[in-house]
């Protein structure tokens, strides 16, 4: 990749990696100082720092070298493609699949299959992954398909400007909407764990009632920040844990006058009923504000259709 360009006059006397961060705002500033450190960048014909001052009409030539940012291996996994073009890819997951490959774990996830159906993803931070969902959610994910849309992404990630809508069955039945603000960390004894922690980061869940059961209840939750397993460990919170959450569920208690169906649904249902309906975001090439839906999936809408029976 080659860049070249002009230092205007309002950015002198600036740091390097904060000026080209303002000149090519495609790109992060951390990945520009990374390639200023690996040589890629010139000023003036000589090869600067990152904290070298920038002078007016200052020449810059940045010769970046895109090497594949992941080792995995492509895998032909089947996928659930709901929009494609050649700068996004919006995947409908399915519960059960892992997004990111791990210690111990290191095929079968959605960065193989991703590696597979767009190679071109290898040479991109998580294979162009920029949120994630738990092996068991399932639903609308995105994902960059170059390095600008990645950076972008992110940017709107953190700007909390990404629209994304949950739907999710607890057990209870919850009166009203309303918000939950509390801090999400690590759990004090239990480090596999989140909990609410008053030492945790900011985390504000939004829910309104979907629909009603005899004794659970649809909730659609927002998500104003994105903690980890923000939206089950909030509910828990406020009692009123995801169905199936192995985690954060507790010990099962089924309600009384439950019909038999129902009750064998619940107890059979291994995994949290949460599935990510609806993603909403500005594309990154186009400027326009878009968005995806995706229903609920089979396993989810059997246990719904038990409820209600």
């Amino acid at each position: 990749m080659q860049l070249r360009g002009e230092v205007p006059d309002e950015l002198a006397g600036q740091r390097l990696d904060a000026a080209l961060a303002r000149m090519y705002p495609d790109y992060s500033r951390s990945r520009i100082r990374q390639w200023i450190e690996a040589g890629w960048v010139r000023l003036d014909d000589r090869i600067p720092r990152p904290r070298d001052a920038v002078r007016a009409g200052g020449q810059v030539e940045i010769r970046a070298q895109v090497e594949p940012a992941s080792e995995d291996r492509p895998e032909d996994i089947p996928l659930s493609v709901v929009y494609e073009d050649d700068t996004l890819i919006v995947i409908n997951k399915p519960p059960g699949l892992v997004v990111h490959p791990a210690a111990g774990n290191r095929a079968g996830t959605l960065v193989n299959a991703l590696l597979h159906h767009a190679p071109e993803l290898a040479a991109l931070p998580r294979a162009g992954i920029v949120h994630r969902l738990d092996k068991e959610t399932s639903g609308l994910l995105v994902v960059a398909r170059t390095l600008e849309a990645h950076t972008d992404l992110v940017r709107q990630l953190q700007a909390r400007s990404v629209g994304r809508q949950y739907l999710a069955l607890v057990h209870g039945v919850v009166v009203a909407g309303g918000t939950v603000d509390a801090p999400v960390g690590r759990h004090p004894v239990d480090r596999k764990r989140m909990a609410v922690v008053s030492g945790g980061k900011p985390a504000v869940t939004h829910y309104r009632v979907e629909a009603r059961f005899p004794a659970h209840t649809l909730l659609r939750v927002s998500l104003e920040t994105g903690r980890t397993h923000q939206i089950r460990v909030h509910m828990a919170h406020i009692h009123h844990p995801i169905v199936g959450d192995p985690v954060y569920g507790g010990r099962l208690k089924l309600a009384a006058g439950l019909s038999e169906a129902a009750r064998d649904a619940i107890k059979g249902f291994r995994r949290q009923a949460l599935h990510a309906a609806r993603l909403e975001l500005v594309h990154p090439k186009t400027g326009k504000n878009v968005a995806w839906e995706a229903p609920l999936p089979a396993d989810v809408s059997r246990l719904l259709r038990s409820l209600e029976g």
